[in-house]
């Protein structure tokens, strides 16, 4: 097996890095063995964490609440479904198991002392619409399978703290437009105008949770809180979404922080007019006031420094971090009255930003509003930019990334044999539950290839190797705490 090095792996890639023609179809040794001090070979725990692990993902993948393609909501038929086969997986592998208020799934071992502050391990069981099977199951799957090889080998009673793995029963936001139900109750930061918000049936979170005999007020919405003296940390799993772990040809990444994200409605309006009759020099037309708008939205993204350096807002530190972070993305266009004969009267389309580093962030968004105001008089139309969600970087632990990036080489190089390359450090661009978490607890994460960086897609795919040693990791994180 071949690794590629490459430097800098804090940096978030997507934007300077192309597929190589040789991509991760890197196989891992069919029968991975590792010397035992005593000469005898065994077995990675293949059956469990690789094969038994695929097996459960598919299962997953196969409970949906539409024909033909994969969903499961908040709350949903499948997605109470989802949590009955899940629970019986945690139960399998020696876990005591309860379902919260909100619809969490818990499921949790004490170890040799039930006092001592527990590690949190956890990912999400909703999806997007038409989704991939790994986003969220994978994070849960492979803890569960990790613990229940501790359970077969007789361990499990060994580890010094408490575990905990939460499947969260909400991440995505897809029902009701609002991110991070599951983890946001349990980090005790999930507003209890939560409860009030309602799908496009009218059903409230609220009513979603009685349909499911689930009882919640605002009182025990609060009463969902974690003590945060009882808690010693969070660690998740995920899929890494993008392309570049295959690129340098690596199973696993740490992840070293999760990008902070300001989204933004712009609305240019001018006037509307017959695409006939209204000479070039007299238009005020916000089509292509928008155009150019987004045109500058790319350039300034692709080249912060160029617009950023002389102000003196941010510092070297700062640019740096946005030359090689920051994404910028408009992912919608609406007109009015959006007819092929008429010059349109207005133009609406979204912004979403997102970097690490939550100052140059908001550099960005100071430097882009002026520089649009400036266009938009210059072409004679209005311009209203409405800031509509903004949420901080979150940096991960030192200390626990650490221990995890040890966990992430030791299982890759008892798969492989010895290895020279470090495990990668990246940048997430999405975000996570360990971003609802972080107000609670320390957090770590790791990533896992993805074929293609293909995800919220059925083209989404783990290589079943890649699944192994992401379980493999999980273990050696916990046997760590032994």
């Amino acid at each position: 097996m071949t690794f590629t090095r490459i430097s800098h792996f804090s940096l978030f890639f997507s934007s300077f890095f192309f597929l190589s023609s040789t991509l991760s179809s890197h196989l891992y040794p069919a029968s991975a063995t590792t010397p035992e001090k005593d000469g005898k070979t065994r077995s990675l725990y293949s059956e469990i964490l690789r094969n038994e692990a695929a097996a459960r993902l598919n299962d997953l993948g196969k409970v949906s609440d539409a024909d033909g393609y994969l969903e499961r909501t908040f709350m949903s038929p499948a997605s109470v479904r989802a949590g009955f086969l899940i629970r019986e997986w945690m139960e399998d592998a020696g876990l005591r198991t309860w379902v919260d208020s909100m619809g969490n799934l818990h499921g949790r071992v004490e170890g040799m002392n039930a006092s001592a502050q527990a590690l949190l391990i956890g990912s999400h069981l909703d999806t997007v619409v038409d989704a991939g099977m790994f986003d969220g199951s994978l994070g849960i799957i492979s803890a569960i399978s990790a613990l229940k090889v501790l359970k077969s080998i007789g361990k499990l009673g060994e580890l010094k703290r408490p575990v905990e793995v939460i499947a969260f029963s909400d991440e995505e936001g897809v029902r009701f437009q609002s991110t991070f139900l599951g983890s946001a109750a349990v980090a005790g930061i999930l507003p209890v105008t939560a409860l009030k918000i309602s799908d496009k049936s009218g059903v409230t979170v609220q009513d979603a949770l009685k349909g499911n005999s689930i009882e919640i007020t605002e009182d025990s919405l609060l009463g969902l809180k974690y003590d945060p003296a009882s808690i010693w940390g969070y660690f998740e799993l995920h899929i890494e979404q993008g392309p570049v772990l295959e690129w340098v040809g690596f199973p696993l990444a740490v992840v070293k922080g999760i990008a902070g994200q300001t989204r933004m409605k712009v609305t240019v309006r001018g006037s509307q007019g017959h695409a006939g009759t209204v000479p070039m020099s007299m238009r005020r037309d916000p089509m292509a006031a928008a155009a150019e708008l987004i045109v500058l939205l790319e350039s300034l993204c692709k080249y912060p420094r160029d617009f950023l350096s002389s102000g003196g807002s941010c510092n070297e530190q700062t640019l740096e971090s946005l030359s090689t972070s920051l994404v910028c993305t408009v992912g919608e266009i609406s007109t009015w009255p959006s007819a092929s004969n008429v010059i349109p009267g207005q133009v609406t389309f979204t912004v979403d930003l997102r970097a690490i580093d939550d100052v140059g962030r908001e550099a960005v968004v100071y430097e882009l509003s002026n520089q649009m105001y400036k266009i938009c008089d210059r072409r004679s139309v209005s311009c209203i930019i409405e800031r509509k969600h903004d949420a901080n970087a979150v940096i991960c632990d030192q200390e626990l990334s650490s221990r995890l990036k040890s966990a992430a080489y030791s299982a890759v190089n008892k798969m492989v044999g010895q290895i020279h390359e470090e495990v990668p450090v990246l940048m997430s661009g999405a975000g996570h539950d360990a971003m609802a978490i972080s107000h609670l607890t320390k957090v770590g994460m790791l990533f896992v290839r993805c074929r293609g960086g293909i995800s919220h897609s059925p083209e989404e795919h783990v290589l079943e190797d890649d699944v192994w040693a992401a379980g493999l990791a999980v273990l050696q994180f916990l046997e760590s705490h032994m």
